[in-house]
């Protein structure tokens, strides 16, 4: 928060100037705690009042010193109140980027109903739900905008309320990221699990693209990449990146020997120097896996019957049923609402299908 981090400069400024003025009346032992105070990188509100607790006990035996009392009134009636404020706020937004004050559970996102046409935020929740012949089996509630962290807690959620995982997972592009497939191995799931670039990769733009890694060659033997112009690139060093839910991806990096007189390397790269790339090996396993998978005749029938399943479901919800705003306020209150949603949905759905039987046994 941009406003937190004035303020925190403020404060510590403010602890500086009272401490240089202690030090020139040689008053060591009021100011003493002050400086280390000033240069911490985080006061707390807890601090703060500490400080300022002190700061008003020597204004007792110096009633007269003005820029003492200046500071004091600074810090009780502005930077105190505002601290408080924002540390609040800090602690209502977790790992967020945003929160509605009319819902602080609420999360801003950009919805698929743009009316104004320009992008712009409302306060939401993620929902997620599973379905099995149009049934929803499973649904979840998630204050983040991205589908790809939502996935396996949905999973888990999933698993406690039915009491086990499903053993095949279709999916779109949103979900697929490193860090869900490798769950679903683990949970031996088989995954049908598009990835971002799963469609692009089709397109002649794309297998044109001379700098794009999917149009290089890997060498496992040797460990090296060649790109189109049939340098190598060397491998350098391998590093780590750790997910919010601590799943590492070790992701490895790779140097052109040399670019130099490469008549290709306006169109592979824009770096002034040697071409470099940073791949995780397991991640291109694992949507090589899913490519084979998605391609062949069964995953590209499941692949289309997902076009049918979750999403006909959510538009029976908001378009034939009007269902496009939560009543309600909070993520229990909100959950429980969704639960409704649910149980309604099946509960009509096998009302449409008993219907159906009935008047075919009739005829």
């Amino acid at each position: 928060m941009k406003q937190q981090a004035k303020l925190q400069e403020k404060v510590q400024t403010l602890f500086q100037a009272i401490a240089e003025s202690e030090r020139q009346e040689e008053m060591e032992h009021v100011g003493e705690d002050l400086p280390e105070l000033g240069n911490a990188a985080q006061i707390t509100s807890e601090q703060l009042v500490e400080a300022v607790e002190k700061l008003e006990k020597k204004l007792t035996e110096k009633p007269k010193d003005k820029p003492l009392k200046k500071a004091v009134r600074a810090i009780r009636q502005d930077l105190l109140p505002r601290l408080q404020k924002y540390e609040k706020q800090r602690k209502i937004l977790g790992d967020r980027n945003s929160f509605s004050k009319t819902d602080p559970d609420a999360t801003f996102m950009r919805m698929k109903e743009d009316h104004m046409r320009n992008g712009q935020l409302k306060p939401g929740y993620n929902v997620q739900i599973g379905t099995e012949e149009q049934f929803i089996i499973g649904y979840s509630l998630h204050q983040r905008p991205t589908d790809t962290r939502c996935l396996i807690p949905h999973l888990e959620k999933a698993k406690t309320a039915l009491g086990k995982l499903p053993g095949t997972l279709i999916a779109d592009a949103g979900y697929g990221g490193e860090e869900n497939y490798a769950y679903l191995e683990e949970k031996k799931i088989e995954a049908l699990v598009k990835y971002s670039t799963y469609h692009k990769e089709k397109s002649k733009k794309w297998q044109n693209d001379i700098s794009k890694l999917d149009n290089w060659t890997y060498n496992h033997e040797e460990d090296t990449w060649t790109c189109a112009a049939g340098r190598k690139l060397y491998f350098r060093y391998e590093g780590k990146e750790t997910t919010e839910s601590g799943y590492e991806i070790r992701k490895r990096h790779y140097r052109s020997s040399t670019c130099e007189d490469c008549p290709l390397k306006s169109a592979c790269t824009k770096a002034q120097g040697n071409r470099e790339i940073s791949v995780s090996l397991k991640y291109i396993a694992y949507k090589q896996q899913v490519r084979e998978k998605l391609r062949s005749e069964e995953g590209y029938k499941l692949s289309v019957k997902r076009m049918i399943e979750p999403e006909s479901v959510f538009g029976q919800m908001k378009n034939n049923r009007g269902f496009r705003r939560f009543l309600l306020r909070g993520l229990p209150k909100v959950s429980l609402e969704v639960g409704w949603l649910s149980l309604a949905h099946n509960l009509l759905k096998k009302a449409a299908i008993d219907g159906k039987r009935k008047i075919v046994a009739q005829g």
